[in-house]
C-alpha cells in the first residue's frame, strides 16, 4: 500500500520556491522562510505570485510530487506535469472508452451512484446526531428522494440521461444544505450553489474544497499511468481534467462537502476568514485557507476502512486507491469499477 506524505503549503504570496540539492527552500527576499527534503513530500500547493524554479519544478515532477499554483486569493492557475508513467495501452484503451458513450456510460454511472450514495448518507449522518435540531421530516424526505433515484441510474444506458438524473438528485441535495448548517446561521447561509465567482462564504468554501480536491484526484490519476484530461462523464475541453472530475464526484459529499459543514458548525472557520471583492466575489483569505488547510491536512491523516478493499487506510490514500481501482478496472482485471460507497 502507498504511504501517505505530507503536502507543503506555501501561503506567503512574496515567497520564491527553489531548489537547492534535494530540498525545496522557501525565500521570502534574502531571507529563507523553511527548508523541506524533497523525498518528504507528495504534493505542494503554492498561493504565491513569484512561483518556483524550473528546476524545483522539474525535481518535483521527475519524482511524481505534485505541485499546484493558485493566486493568492485561492483561484487554481496552474499543475505541474511530468512524465506519463504507466503502460501506454491502459492510457489508449482509456481513450477508447471516452470515445465510446456506450462504453463510458458503464463507468461514469457508477461514479454517480458513489456520489447519490454519498450524498444520502450525508444527510442521514445530521438525522442521526441532530434530529432534534433540524427538520427531520424534510431531510428524510430528501433521503428518500436520493435513494430512489439510486436504481434508475444503474438502470441508464445513455450519458444524457445520466447527466440529468446526476443534476436533479444534486438540486434535492442542496436544497438541504442549508439544513445542515447548524451554527454561525447568520454568517453561513446557503441557498444555491453558485460559483465562478462564488458570491457567500459557504459557496466559498466549497468551491475552493473542490478545486483542492480535483488536483489531488488528478494526481492520482497520473500516477496510476491515467490520463486526467480524458473522462467519462464530463466532456473534452482544454485544460480541464475531465476524469479528475469524474473520479472526484463520488468524494465530493464525504470529503470535501461534510468537512466544510465541520469547520462551520464547530466554528473552526469565522466570517472573518473570508473577503469580498468589488465584482461581489468571495474568497478566503490567508488566516482562511490557513485554517482550512491546517484541517484538511488533519482530515486526511484520519483512518478508515476501504469500504470495498475492507483494508485500512488515511483518508487522504482514498482517490489514490480509487483511481488504482479505475486503472484496475479498464485493464479488466477488475469487472466492474467499484464505486468508494461510505457507510
Amino acid at each position: 500500500m502507498r504511504k501517505l506524505l505530507n503536502t507543503l503549503y506555501v501561503m506567503t504570496e512574496s515567497c520564491y520556491l527553489t531548489l537547492d540539492g534535494e530540498n525545496v527552500v522557501i525565500l521570502d527576499g534574502e531571507k529563507t522562510l523553511g527548508r523541506f527534503p524533497l523525498h518528504t513530500l507528495e504534493n505542494m500547493i503554492c498561493f504565491t505570485y513569484k512561483g518556483a524554479s524550473p528546476a524545483l519544478m522539474g525535481a518535483c515532477a521527475s519524482r511524481k510530487i505534485g505541485m499546484s499554483f493558485f493566486s493568492p486569493r485561492g483561484v487554481f492557475l496552474a499543475r505541474t506535469v511530468g512524465k506519463e508513467y504507466g503502460n501506454v495501452l491502459l492510457r489508449k484503451e482509456q481513450y477508447r472508452i471516452s470515445d465510446n458513450a456506450g462504453r463510458s456510460v458503464a463507468y461514469a454511472k457508477n461514479m454517480i451512484i458513489g456520489k447519490v450514495f454519498n450524498s444520502r448518507w450525508s444527510i442521514e449522518r445530521t438525522l442521526r446526531d441532530h434530529a432534534m435540531r433540524v427538520d427531520a421530516q424534510k431531510l428524510k424526505h430528501i433521503s428518500n428522494a436520493l435513494y430512489e433515484t439510486l436504481p434508475k441510474i444503474d438502470q441508464t444506458s445513455d450519458l444524457e440521461e445520466l447527466r440529468g438524473l446526476e443534476g436533479k438528485a444534486a438540486e434535492q441535495y442542496f436544497s438541504v444544505w442549508n439544513d445542515m448548517i447548524l451554527n454561525q446561521k447568520d454568517d453561513f447561509i446557503f441557498t444555491t450553489r453558485n460559483r465562478r465567482p462564488p458570491l457567500d462564504n459557504v459557496n466559498a468554501l466549497l468551491s475552493f474544497a473542490y478545486t483542492v480536491l480535483a488536483g489531488e484526484c488528478a494526481n492520482a490519476l497520473s500516477g496510476v499511468g491515467l490520463d486526467p484530461y480524458v473522462g467519462f462523464l464530463h466532456g473534452d475541453r482544454p485544460g480541464r481534467t475531465s476524469l479528475a472530475l469524474d473520479l472526484m464526484e463520488e468524494f465530493r459529499p464525504v470529503l470535501a462537502d461534510r468537512f466544510i459543514l465541520t469547520l462551520i458548525n464547530t466554528k473552526a472557520i469565522r466570517a472573518a476568514h473570508f473577503e469580498q471583492q468589488k465584482d461581489h466575489a468571495v474568497f478566503l483569505n490567508d488566516d482562511g485557507r490557513k485554517v482550512f488547510f491546517q484541517a484538511w491536512q488533519n482530515r486526511k491523516k484520519e483512518v478508515i476502512t476501504h469500504p470495498y478493499l475492507k483494508e485500512k487506510m488515511e483518508w487522504g490514500l482514498a482517490p489514490y486507491v480509487q483511481a488504482l481501482l479505475l486503472a484496475r478496472t479498464i485493464r479488466g482485471d477488475v469487472e466492474e469499477y467499484p464505486p468508494f460507497l461510505w457507510k
